[in-house]
């Protein structure tokens, strides 16, 4: 699965390569390129490439979204046992892929591609990424080197139940491991790009932080909500309670006479109802994930269906209308 952004001279060089390292294996394959709505000629060549080979299919966008949305669809019309991705601007070397679906055989999930030798610009990429790869790694647990790289084969029966969106193709190991998933690292070859530009920047950095952020936040939070609603009740707790104990066991009695300090009991005492408030709402949400738990395997199924629904509403035949979320595929 390739997701496409203006990568025409790219292409033909890509699939030849494909059809070449892939083809070799003597098992059965397709190859899904997910066109993000490029400015080019890349969904030209990609028909051409369909004409050709019919081990090519292809989704189209009607906007860009992003590699994240791509990716998900190509999971999501993927039809394979293995699904390996990979990016469209040869830097990935299709001639690693036989190695990754062997070292995946050997028992594993997930086997993730290290680029040890990268070959991209240092500062505008490669010490954003060890910067990136080393914040995921404290945050997550997760003790894979390159995140970031596409090229990773996946077993189908572990995509099946990834849900990503913003930035977060670059943690699905993360989310992997996260579902007990096996993973495995491997050493693979990374070339310079030599047609197209990079479609990556510095601008990036802030969208997976926050990404990160909110990928540990949710994964904590579902395993306990309570001591997080209790820390925030805290401070709405501890600032009436100190300020009654100074008022009453301090040295001088502070006045609730004046209108200033009536309006500041009032204002205390909502401020102590919001602290409440807070660990309620931890109690309730305590209450909806014990329940989410007892109920878990008709609750993924629920949730399962929704996302293929969403997604399978997403791209549609080519020639056929288009629909409102903006894919089709041919």
């Amino acid at each position: 699965m390739i997701p496409v952004y203006d990568e025409e001279e790219n292409l033909p060089v890509l699939h030849a390569e494909i059809a070449e390292h892939v083809g070799g294996m003597g098992v059965s394959w397709e190859v899904i390129y997910v066109d993000d709505r490029s400015k080019d000629r890349s969904f030209e060549v990609l028909l051409q490439l369909r004409e050709e080979d019919p081990h090519v299919r292809i989704v189209r966008f009607r906007r860009n979204f992003g590699q994240t949305p791509a990716m998900s669809a190509g999971f999501e019309h993927s039809r394979g046992r293995v699904v390996v991705t990979l990016d469209a601007d040869l830097q990935n070397d299709p001639k690693d892929i036989p190695a990754l679906v062997a070292k995946l055989r050997e028992g594993y999930d997930i086997v993730v591609g290290w680029r040890k030798n990268r070959q991209d610009g240092l500062m505008l990429r490669k010490v954003p990424s060890r910067i990136a790869n080393r914040m995921i790694a404290r945050i997550s647990g997760a003790t894979v080197h390159d995140t970031g790289c596409t090229l990773k084969a996946f077993r189908r029966e572990l995509i099946a139940n990834l849900a990503i969106y913003g930035e977060q193709h670059r943690f699905l190991p993360v989310l992997s491991l996260a579902s007990g998933a096996r993973i495995a690292e491997m050493v693979v070859n990374h070339r310079p790009r030599i047609h197209g530009v990079s479609k990556y920047g510095i601008g990036r950095a802030a969208r997976v932080a926050l990404d990160l952020l909110t990928m540990k936040m949710l994964s904590s939070f579902a395993k306990g909500p309570l001591p997080y609603f209790t820390m925030l009740s805290l401070p709405f707790v501890a600032i009436p309670i100190l300020y009654f104990a100074i008022g009453f066991l301090g040295p001088e009695s502070l006045s609730f006479s004046t209108r200033w300090a009536q309006a500041m009991i009032v204002t205390l005492g909502l401020t102590s109802m919001a602290g409440v408030y807070f660990i309620l709402l931890g109690l309730l949400a305590e209450l909806v994930v014990k329940l989410n738990m007892r109920s878990d395997r008709p609750m993924s199924s629920r949730h399962l269906s929704v996302r293929k629904a969403a997604l399978s509403a997403g791209p549609a035949p080519v020639g056929k209308a288009a629909p409102s979320n903006g894919g089709r595929t041919t």
